[in-house]
């Protein structure tokens, strides 16, 4: 499969960059841990040589090499009140020090991180297309993608 296709959307990933802030706000992610999201996810077309299935997606198996990253940003925010950083065990000013004692959940929040960014990762993979669709581009792009 051909990278020339990403050299297509690279202005349409910069629209759905702006468009996407939203959703990014709606959810448990920072700003700054959808950044980390972002440079870990590769995007493939699927099935690019089938016109009626090919679909962009969201390669998401080297968000683990992010994730200890996602969650020192999110210990940094609770330690210094940001609104995102929830800790498993009670929050507040108590959940806080039970943290840093290590006295805190067991469950670090990994897996629940880690699903968030998969799950808007493949929003943002659907958006980019749609995007594309909607421009008249995608076309052009599956068959770059198919190496047509």
């Amino acid at each position: 499969m051909s990278n020339d296709w990403q050299d297509l959307v690279v202005g349409a990933r910069m629209a759905v960059d702006q468009e996407f802030t939203e959703r990014v706000r709606g959810s448990s992610l920072s700003n700054s841990q959808w950044g980390l999201v972002m440079t870990a996810v590769e995007f493939d077309v699927e099935d690019a040589a089938d016109p009626e299935n090919a679909r962009i997606v969201a390669d998401t198996s080297k968000l683990e090499h992010v994730l200890p990253e996602m969650q020192n940003v999110d210990d940094q925010m609770a330690m210094g009140g940001g609104a995102r950083g929830q800790s498993n065990s009670g929050g507040g000013v108590v959940g806080g020090i039970k943290d840093a004692l290590g006295l805190g959940s067991d469950d670090d929040g990994g897996e629940e991180l880690e699903a968030e960014a998969t799950k808007l990762a493949g929003e943002y993979a659907d958006a980019l297309q749609s995007h594309l669709e909607d421009e008249g581009k995608w076309e052009s792009v599956r068959r770059a993608a198919a190496g047509d």
